[in-house]
């Protein structure tokens, strides 16, 4: 009587962390937008923050406009670019200590969390630097109307955090504005200095 042969051990299929859920790939927009929305919110508050640091730094040395513009946008892309990169890093390199541990993949698209918190960083970044490109010469300085538009929109950046840290979007909101306040406080105030350790200005 010819035994059967016996069937070749299936492979270890990757298995999920307890308690862990499987990766829903995002059907419909909102979805989309529930699935990156951590990328775009702190995508979102480190360039405004950033940015509008540069801003007051150069605004608290009294130097000229193209300045700020020159040194707001390089800073904008190149911390932008490096913030998507560290995004799209950090989640390669947590799926692939996944991958070895035997555990399933979460996040199949790095590189699309990458871009989510590079166009944040952009889009949001971008907010101080508009009163010294769309109204330079209009009403009050440039600089406090680069100031009114960043509080609003740390305020309103901040208050979507409530999305991802299930927190009071008040609280939220006032937290991130209280931040970038200190920020953009203390880069006005090392710019001032040192134009007045340069210049001999006075601290404004």
């Amino acid at each position: 009587m010819n035994e059967r042969p016996t069937p070749p051990p299936e492979p270890d299929r990757p298995r999920l962390a307890p308690g862990e859920a499987p990766h829903h790939e995002p059907r419909s927009f909102r979805e989309a937008v529930q699935h990156y929305l951590r990328d775009l919110v702190y995508g979102a508050n480190d360039g405004i923050i950033t940015t509008f640091a540069v801003v007051a730094g150069v605004a608290g040395a009294d130097l000229p406009a193209t300045t700020v513009l020159i040194l707001g946008f390089a800073n904008l892309v190149a911390d932008g670019f490096s913030m998507g990169a560290s995004n799209f890093l950090s989640i390669r390199s947590e799926e692939a200590a996944r991958a070895a541990a035997g555990l399933a993949v979460q996040e199949p698209h790095a590189g699309r969390h990458g871009l989510a918190t590079f166009g944040a960083f952009l889009v949001a970044g971008a907010v101080p630097l508009l009163a010294y490109v769309v109204i330079p010469d209009i009403g009050p300085s440039p600089f406090a109307i680069a100031t009114t538009l960043t509080l609003l929109t740390l305020f309103a950046v901040g208050a979507a955090r409530n999305f991802v840290t299930e927190r009071g979007w008040i609280r939220s909101g006032l937290e991130m504005l209280a931040v970038g306040a200190v920020a953009a406080g203390v880069a006005y105030l090392i710019g001032a200095v040192i134009a007045n350790a340069v210049n001999g200005a006075p601290i404004a």
